[in-house]
């Protein structure tokens, strides 16, 4: 059985061949991502549709404003009409509410 100072050496040993291994793939996979993009003329765009790095889908909208679309002439109070109606405008005709 090989002793415990043995074993830290076979395993610094791999992680050198580990990292050269990783270090020649992500080479090869580069080369192959550069001749595709050449070949179809594609762009980062093409590639990276939400300007983001590893971004997936489209790009989110959370967090970005709304114009209000009714307001309530008693109080001025807003709302998108997104969302839960608030309390002013439920159950009445919508259309009075409109901001023009």
């Amino acid at each position: 059985m090989a002793s415990y100072q043995e074993l830290l050496k076979q395993k610094e040993a791999l992680d050198v061949q580990i990292e050269e291994a990783r270090k020649r793939e992500i080479s090869d996979a580069v080369a192959k991502v550069r001749a595709m993009v050449a070949e179809y003329g594609l762009t980062q765009g093409d590639v990276f549709p939400s300007g983001r790095r590893g971004g997936r889908g489209r790009p989110s909208t959370a967090g970005t404003k709304v114009a209000p679309k009714y307001r309530d002439p008693a109080t001025g109070m807003t709302w998108t009409g997104r969302g839960k109606a608030p309390k002013w405008i439920e159950g009445k005709d919508r259309s009075r509410f409109l901001i023009d």
